[in-house]
């Protein structure tokens, strides 16, 4: 072969281990993209797909007190803001829960699964206590007069309120929240 096309020949494939490195290399990098990529479109579907209403963090100030002025809940019932410096009890509640107790469960990784009847639901009450029963810790259900809906669900900067009873919309709304820590620094 003559020397121009021996040249054009080397230009086009490298010769040997060089080569070889190359095509290893681009390989690599065109898997690494490919999965980021993957990685990326999951990562936003599952955000994407994440029940309830984004809502924006208030902070997670302590308070000494329940009447100690501070910046008013962005939600009812909130989801994030000043709160006390201890939490309530897990699981059923028959009274109210005062909304600075409420949000340091929030903020311990707890969910609220609260309800307001108009007239007496005995048969709503019953339906969500078996529900919050079936976890030991981090969710409580209680009472919260005065709500716009007959239920609503809060986690940390999260809320879903609803009118009819939907056991598995709360089932995936505790799964998705239960046990996510938002302390911060």
């Amino acid at each position: 072969m003559d020397r121009k096309k021996a040249d054009k020949v080397e230009k086009i494939r490298p010769a040997g281990r060089e080569g070889h490195r190359r095509r290893l290399w681009a390989t690599g990098l065109t898997v690494a993209v490919v999965v980021a990529a993957l990685v990326g479109y999951w990562a936003y579907r599952a955000a994407a797909d994440l029940p309830g209403v984004k809502l924006p963090d208030l902070g997670n100030a302590h308070i000494q007190m329940a009447t100690d002025p501070h910046v008013p809940y962005n939600s009812e019932p909130p989801t994030s803001g000043p709160h006390l410096p201890y939490i309530a009890p897990w699981g059923i509640h028959t009274a109210p829960i005062v909304k600075e107790l409420q949000v340091h469960n929030l903020e311990d990784g707890g969910v609220m699964v609260q309800y307001h009847c108009v007239t007496p639901c005995p048969d709503l009450v019953a339906k969500l206590t078996e529900i919050v029963r079936r976890y030991e810790t981090q969710v409580i259900l209680a009472p919260y007069p005065g709500m716009r809906t007959r239920i609503a669900l809060t986690a940390w900067a999260r809320l879903d309120a609803f009118d009819d009873l939907d056991e598995v919309r709360i089932v995936r709304f505790i799964r998705a929240y239960r046990g996510i820590d938002h302390h911060k620094g």
